[in-house]
């Protein structure tokens, strides 16, 4: 795995980030946090984990956090594929492996964690409503037919990556990643992942009428 980058967006995870970075380098020797003008101690105990810490002065936003991270993993000519993954410890490590291998086997330039593909998506009625309106309009403006548009998991090849700009700081970026793929006309796939939803993960989740105005902003931008 030397080869790959983990880029981890963060932003006041003080109390989990140090176990998923102890965790993602048990298999993943380099992992970036970008920290994303925390107020707590995050980009200390990510640092103190094992992880290369990258920090925002202000709160620019998830997008800007991942852009960030691209454009440092990158820098490493010996690069050849960067996943991303949530702080707050949602994600596993053994779907972002099933994911990179499928990038380097060829399969596709890029990977996206869907969790509605096996029925093991555990989200509320509402926000499913929201994921899947945001899949169906990716769907009708790159071709693109996705199920799970708004994952944070993905694994890419660093060529893909260095092709990236993304330029919407707050959640809509998800959606903007998707309409600069298809620009690219990068091979997509979906990869069926387990996301793992405790108190905590919940407590970072997004509330209904920003999903609202996600959508707003993906419809008339």
């Amino acid at each position: 795995m030397s080869r790959c980058w983990v880029v981890v967006p963060m932003y006041n995870e003080a109390t989990v980030v140090g176990s998923v970075i102890s965790e993602l380098l048990q298999t993943f020797p380099n992992v970036v946090c970008v920290d994303d003008g925390s107020s707590d101690d995050s980009a200390a105990m990510a640092r103190k984990a094992g992880a290369v810490v990258v920090v925002h002065p202000v709160n620019l936003g998830q997008g800007a956090a991942l852009q960030t991270g691209f454009e440092y993993a990158v820098q490493d000519p010996e690069a050849d594929a960067i996943i991303t993954f949530d702080a707050d410890g949602q994600h596993r490590v053994q779907d972002a492996v099933a994911m990179l291998n499928r990038v380097r086997d060829g399969e596709a330039d890029v990977v996206l964690g869907s969790r509605f593909l096996d029925g093991r998506g555990d989200v509320s009625a509402l926000k499913r409503l929201v994921l899947r309106t945001a899949a169906i309009q990716s769907r009708l403006s790159t071709g693109y037919r996705l199920t799970d548009a708004h994952n944070g998991l993905r694994a890419m090849s660093a060529e893909v990556a260095r092709k990236i700009h993304l330029t919407q700081n707050r959640m809509a970026h998800a959606s903007e990643l998707i309409h600069q793929l298809s620009a690219l006309e990068a091979r997509v796939v979906e990869q069926p992942v387990h996301i793992v939803y405790t108190e905590y993960s919940k407590s970072k989740g997004q509330s209904l009428l920003n999903g609202v105005n996600i959508l707003a902003d993906l419809f008339f931008r």
